[in-house]
């Protein structure tokens, strides 16, 4: 199959607190992942974000991976305290001129800048004034993607409000998995709410400024099972809690036990309904899922086949069904944002890392994309998670997705066979009939 290089983004993705390091140079404010990551027993490995993969210092290089891979786009995070130290008010030109840089060095090689303006963090002076459970945290964020779109929207094409706001809410307020670790329910709501209200505030923000293509970024589960309510209940909670108000629909109902009211004021429904240009589609796994016991009464059934070392078992035909989906029930061209798999890579001093998993799981899911676009998917793009090994949230650096490995002491970067593949794949797909 011959795809448009025009019409079709071959990318990578990355998240700036999980390769940038630099968490206190040049005026950068403290994140909540950050603070997170200093408490004992929050992180696999005790590890935190510093240095990362060093790519504030190393984006050249980094960004000379990038175009030996031949991709035309490169999806990356801005850090909102590296821009605005404190949220909002006093502006960091540092920070603003790294990615100005960044920005300028992708468009000389060829490359397509996509940003995510929220990947997971939130400056810790916003979350010690209540965070996303505070309605000015929502505000805040639609004058900081003003003051980016303002800076970069000349030369960005794509702006994505959030990335896996499900994340966010649900594993940072309900499971205390991420930052800032809260347990409560109704704190997840509330978050969840200014979440989408702060996306909402900020397609009106970017639009204004002058960006040209808006979206989101959701995380999706394929969910299966025998129990119908089960499946449902599931779908509710993984796919249906931040796509349904995007669509206009409201949130959907009965999902946990003792439910909170959401925090919805007069007109919040119709900002977060506002018209988006994209939709980004996070994919790794299926749910399986059975009746379960307690606040959320779903009970998730082991694997069937086989895993990543996140435990995440590999099936592509989910990947294919949840665009076949998305494609009738949205109006949105689709973007797979990420795609990637864990495996327990290992270096001894070869010139190539063999990951011949990662290779087979990328094959099946970047073909399961190709085939709900051949069947008439508005599907506009693949996005690789991700280039590099990097700091994988609580699991540290204990989980690796990188196309190229990253040798932490010596931060050398080494290619993996997955990288070598996806190069070749590209230019394959995109050669001249």
């Amino acid at each position: 199959m011959t795809v448009n290089a025009n019409s079709f983004l071959f990318g990578v993705a990355t998240s700036a607190y999980q390769i940038e390091g630099a968490t206190k140079e040049d005026g950068r404010g403290p994140s909540i992942w950050d603070a997170f990551a200093q408490r004992k027993g929050t992180i696999r490995d005790g590890s935190t974000g510093e240095p990362a993969c060093d790519h504030y210092r190393r984006w050249r290089e980094d960004l000379a991976l990038m175009k030996e891979l031949g991709i035309g786009a490169y999806r990356f995070s801005i850090a909102w305290p590296r821009v605005l130290p404190e949220g909002k008010g006093r502006v960091n030109p540092k920070g603003l001129a790294f990615y100005d840089r960044l920005v300028d060095g992708l468009l000389e090689a060829g490359i397509t800048p996509f940003i995510t303006l929220y990947h997971w963090d939130l400056p810790l002076a916003l979350e010690q004034r209540g965070g996303w459970r505070s309605r000015e945290t929502a505000y805040a964020f639609a004058q900081y993607a003003e003051l980016v779109a303002r800076s970069l929207g000349d030369r960005v094409p794509f702006f994505a409000t959030l990335n896996e706001p499900w994340c966010s809410a649900f594993l940072g307020h309900f499971t205390g998995e991420h930052a800032p670790g809260l347990r409560n329910l109704e704190a997840a709501l509330r978050s969840a709410h200014h979440l989408l209200l702060a996306h909402g505030l900020a397609v009106k923000a970017l639009r204004a400024s002058g960006a040209r293509q808006v979206g989101i970024v959701l995380n999706f589960t394929h969910v299966e099972g025998e129990d119908r309510e089960a499946v449902a209940r599931t779908d509710a909670y993984h796919n249906r809690f931040f796509l349904d108000p995007l669509l206009g629909s409201g949130y959907p109902q009965g999902i946990f036990l003792g439910e909170h009211p959401m925090p919805i004021q007069p007109g919040d429904m119709e900002i977060i309904a506002a018209p988006i240009d994209f939709l980004g589609v996070n994919y790794y796994t299926r749910a399986r899922v059975a009746p379960g016991e307690g606040l959320y009464p779903v009970r998730y059934l082991p694997p069937k086949g086989a895993t990543t070392s996140m435990g995440w078992e590999v099936y592509p035909e989910g990947l294919y069904l949840l665009l076949r989906r998305l494609s009738q029930a949205t109006p949105w061209p689709l973007y797979v944002t990420e795609n990637g798999a864990a495996y327990p890579d290992r270096w001894r001093g070869e010139e190539v890392v063999e990951d011949p998993e990662r290779v087979a799981y990328l094959q099946a899911h970047l073909e399961a994309t190709l085939k709900a676009r051949r069947e008439g998917g508005d599907i506009r793009g693949y996005f690789v998670w991700s280039l590099l090994d990097n700091f994988e949230w609580a699991q540290g650096y204990t989980q690796r997705f990188g196309l190229f490995y990253v040798d932490y002491p010596s931060q050398r970067r080494i290619p993996k066979r997955s990288a070598l593949w996806y190069q070749k794949r590209i230019a394959e797909i995109t050669a001249d009939p």
